[in-house]
């Protein structure tokens, strides 16, 4: 790709843009959250129409215009949320849109060989006739990589492919990779997590504003210059200092525990569940994908219904039946699907905001914009939230600022609790050392944070104790952080 362009009403995001990739490569392609890398793919899927610029595929230049001609050109696009249809087979996703005529029989007998030998290629075995909502996310990422081999593609775009794995899913992932660089596949991989990249890519291209930073082979970087193209400037460190945890004490000078959840049951996920967190420390909830982290916050925020157990905070009991009475009680929760389950992506950022706080900008029942915006203005600035105005689409944002935005209605409601699932997926090494130093501030203020989060190196450098939890239970506490590695999480994680 050649000085590629392309603008949108107010926002220019890319300007001149080059990359290349090569045959049997492996490209990763960074930078921060709106650097240009999700607009970058979508013109080479033909989702977008450069503005100028130039697509060649060995020499030749290539008119990309609709997705077609991207699936023509031998280019397959692999986005973070599949495009995958959950009522129908493996075999018929991978095959739909390529019936011989527009009213023609289903060869399912030759579908499903066909599927068969995809899975045998990348050396997976998978049945084609099952349904995809059946599937795990790892197994459903595996029929996107099926259909993109099914056309015949050569250059295979995986945006976020490992967001939303385990470290054995992740594992078996590289394998793919490893197996499609061997036939002479050219990936380019999108990822935030840097570990990743040394692992798996032979080449990084850097994006920072929309513009072109550099490309060099992997082996010429460390960690601290990669992290320096990306960011434009030297970070010290990945995360805040730990400043010591210490119980805080309320007005009447009596000190109180913050929360406390004992026998905790709900669901198939949740079988026996007890801890605490304490005013001014972070607690991490780990564990491997399943073992009942997210499931637990959904109990406590009353997302989900609980059948056994009690929740307190500072020695109260709380009933909490539903996320409004969470609320209520001073508990909220940052959830991991933020854009399913967070935000209103077409509604603006300010009614985003005002939402859980209406009853704070309400008089006689009629909202006071100005106090509103007022609100909404000192958390843009105090999160130094990108955006073009309070009127902007939330869906438009890029992950980190979306996330800033969930963290500022929460921070107006100055709740006690406050639930932090997967804080920093698909968000930029940037914009989570910025949610870092967020949530070391809130904890200096008395808060009381639950972290959930599937990276150790997060769960290292962030929290003050740790709890792991393995098949709805709480296998072990880790008191000391100082002391712990990421062996010693999956030890217990394991159990």
């Amino acid at each position: 790709m050649r000085g590629v362009d392309k603008s949108f009403p107010g926002v220019h995001a890319l300007k001149n843009v080059d990359l290349d990739v090569e045959a049997g490569d492996v490209l990763a392609l960074l930078g921060e959250n709106g650097a240009g890398k999700s607009t970058l793919i979508k013109v080479l899927g033909g989702a977008h129409r450069p503005d100028s610029g130039v697509i060649e595929i060995d020499g030749r230049p290539m008119e990309i215009i609709t997705p077609q001609d991207s699936q023509r050109a031998g280019i397959g696009i692999i986005y973070q949320e599949f495009n995958l249809i959950p009522a129908m087979t493996v075999r018929e996703n991978i095959f739909l849109g390529q019936e011989p005529g527009r009213v023609s029989i289903v060869p399912a007998g030759k579908e499903r060989r066909r599927a068969r030998e995809l899975f045998d290629r990348i050396g997976v075995a998978l049945d084609p006739d099952a349904l995809v909502r059946d599937l795990t996310v790892a197994q459903q990422q595996i029929v996107e990589i099926a259909k993109a081999l099914s056309l015949d593609s050569r250059i295979i775009v995986m945006d976020e492919p490992s967001a939303a794995l385990s470290p054995r899913e992740v594992e078996g992932l590289f394998r793919i990779v490893d197996e499609l660089k061997s036939q002479g596949i050219g990936i380019v991989y999108v990822s935030h997590r840097l570990d990743e990249i040394f692992a798996i890519c032979d080449h990084v291209t850097v994006l920072r504003d929309g513009t072109y930073v550099d490309s060099k082979p992997i082996g010429e970087l460390t960690r601290d210059t990669l992290i320096e193209l990306m960011v434009g400037r030297k970070l010290a460190d990945e995360f805040p200092n730990r400043a010591v945890a210490k119980p805080v004490a309320t007005d009447d000078n009596e000190v109180r525990s913050g929360l406390t959840v004992s026998n905790l049951v709900g669901g198939p996920k949740v079988r026996d569940i007890s801890f605490n967190v304490r005013r001014g420390e972070i607690v991490a909830l780990t564990g491997l994908v399943g073992a009942g982290r997210t499931e637990a916050a959904r109990l406590i925020f009353g997302a989900d219904k609980r059948e056994a157990g009690t929740i307190t905070l500072d020695g109260k009991e709380l009933s909490i039946k539903s996320p409004r009475d969470a609320i209520a009680s001073g508990i909220c929760m940052l959830t991991e699907d933020r854009k399913g389950q967070g935000l209103i992506l077409n509604r603006s950022v300010l009614e985003n905001f005002g939402l859980p706080n209406l009853s704070r900008f309400t008089v006689r029942g009629l909202i006071q914009q100005k106090r509103e915006r007022d609100a909404f203005q000192a958390y843009v600035e105090q999160l130094q939230i990108k955006v073009s105005g309070p009127k902007q689409r939330a869906g438009n944002l890029s992950g980190g600022n979306q996330q800033k935005v969930v963290l500022a209605k929460w921070l107006e409601r100055d709740a006690e609790v406050i639930i932090f699932d997967e804080p920093t997926r698909g968000i930029d090494v940037g914009a989570k050392f910025e949610i870092y130093l967020l949530m070391r501030h809130l904890v200096e203020q008395g808060k009381a944070i639950l972290m959930i989060s599937s990276e150790l190196p997060e769960v290292l450098g962030m929290a003050d104790r740790i709890i792991v939890l393995h098949e709805g239970r709480v296998t072990g506490e880790i008191e000391d952080v100082k002391l712990a590695t990421q062996e010693s999480i999956m030890d217990l994680a394991v159990k």
